[in-house]
């Protein structure tokens, strides 16, 4: 039986984790120790260039690859302990996945409610109806339900995907780079489905992406860089709340001086071991390169520290 930890609050939970992939003649760690939570109900996004470990992240998460060390509990469950049977009732069950490409997610020769009602073959034909209808009007397309794929837009067939993800009513949907093959509009309106589904299915939603642009539609945005989680990207105001300052302004009762970093702010990530990331920039400016010794202080009110270059 899978070891189990009780915490009401969190539905994820990685601690230290570590990835390792080992070939005869070379070894790459893709995760170096990343520490993430992820409350339950939550809708944020991962962010992070190509090679920063997202993607393997991703993978741990939808029980796709193992974890090498360290801890992952996801829903309560220790995923470092689980056995091909958990991984199949924990991918059937607990998580959904809207994958990039979208020939991963659908049947072209089937239609949109043929589609979605494909992972819930195990129930009811009235049940599996009900519940592909409900989901493809949710996200926009009841006037799409008997169309083929390819008498759909890609817009529309991303929409499909994440309507097959939520059949099962999964308690995290996660969703790589759902966003990546359509255009801002596009983007904007898919996003838009997100959060709503995360109100209407009560359920986690997390977005791996390489466009830091979506903190100005996300509360909280986690980035990656070299196996680390590194900065978290913070709104000061939620989303929801910017569109309404957005509303009065239109009607003349602001004077929408605010602009996106007053909004939001990036904060470095201190780990569990006291290691933190300094921003690219900063190490720019300073001339500091990888590797390079530096001189940290407190600083004399002892409220902050200071990082010197080194010689």
């Amino acid at each position: 039986m899978n070891e189990q930890r009780t915490d009401s609050d969190v539905i994820i939970s990685c601690d230290n984790l570590v990835k390792i992939y080992k070939t005869d003649e070379i070894e790459v760690v893709a995760l170096q120790g990343l520490d993430l939570e992820v409350k339950r109900g939550e809708l944020m996004a991962i962010v992070g260039n190509s090679g920063s470990g997202k993607s393997t992240l991703l993978n741990m998460l939808g029980g796709l690859d193992k974890p090498s060390a360290g801890s992952l509990y996801i829903d309560g469950r220790n995923l470092l302990k689980f056995t091909e049977k958990d991984y199949i009732d924990y991918k059937r069950n607990v998580v959904g996945f809207v994958w990039q490409n979208n020939a991963r997610n659908l049947i072209p020769y089937l239609t949109a409610q043929q589609n979605v009602e494909m992972p819930m073959l195990l129930k009811k034909q009235s049940e599996r109806k009900k519940r592909a209808q409900e989901l493809l009007k949710k996200v926009g397309l009841e006037h799409r339900m008997n169309s083929r794929l390819d008498q759909m837009s890609g817009g529309e067939q991303q929409r499909v995907a994440i309507a097959i993800a939520l059949a099962n009513k999964p308690k995290i949907l996660l969703a790589d780079e759902p966003t990546g093959s359509v255009d801002t509009k596009t983007s904007n309106a898919i996003l838009n489905i997100f959060k709503e589904l995360n109100r209407s299915e009560n359920v986690t939603i997390v977005i791996v992406t390489h466009d830091v642009k979506l903190a100005k539609h996300i509360d909280r945005v986690v980035a990656i860089r070299d196996g680390r989680t590194s900065s978290e990207i913070i709104r000061k105001r939620s989303y929801s709340e910017e569109m309404q300052s957005l509303d009065g302004f239109e009607h003349g009762e602001t004077d929408g001086g605010e602009n996106e970093e007053a909004v939001s702010e990036e904060l470095a990530v201190l780990d569990r071991s006291g290691r933190v990331q300094l921003p690219r920039e900063y190490l720019d400016t300073l001339g500091i390169k990888g590797g390079s010794k530096v001189k940290v202080e407190l600083s004399e009110d002892k409220d902050s520290i200071v990082v010197f270059r080194s010689g």
